[in-house]
């Protein structure tokens, strides 16, 4: 029998805007088109496209070494990081 992976949480942050739009999506197309079981599912299939989309472009496609909990800051952005930040407006 396959081994269960274990799961590690963290929180993103979003505005109320992403927020609506992170959830409308989900209902509106992630859910019943593309078969996504919850939000989470919905959130990690995005992000890992992402991930494996900065890896071709910046690791040759290939993995990199784990960043292990506690290995990064934590918490919101600043006002000035969010001031500076492209959200791809």
């Amino acid at each position: 029998m396959a081994r269960e992976k274990k799961i590690a949480a963290f929180t993103p942050y979003y505005t109320e805007e992403q927020a609506d739009q992170v959830r409308a999506a989900f209902v509106e197309a992630g859910k019943p088109a593309e078969g996504d079981a919850s939000l989470s599912d919905f959130i990690v299939r995005a992000t890992m496209r992402e991930v494996k989309r900065l890896q071709r472009k910046h690791n040759n496609g290939k993995p990199w070494p784990p960043v292990k909990a506690g290995g990064l800051r934590r918490g919101q952005r600043t006002r000035d990081e969010l001031q500076h930040r492209d959200e791809g407006k």
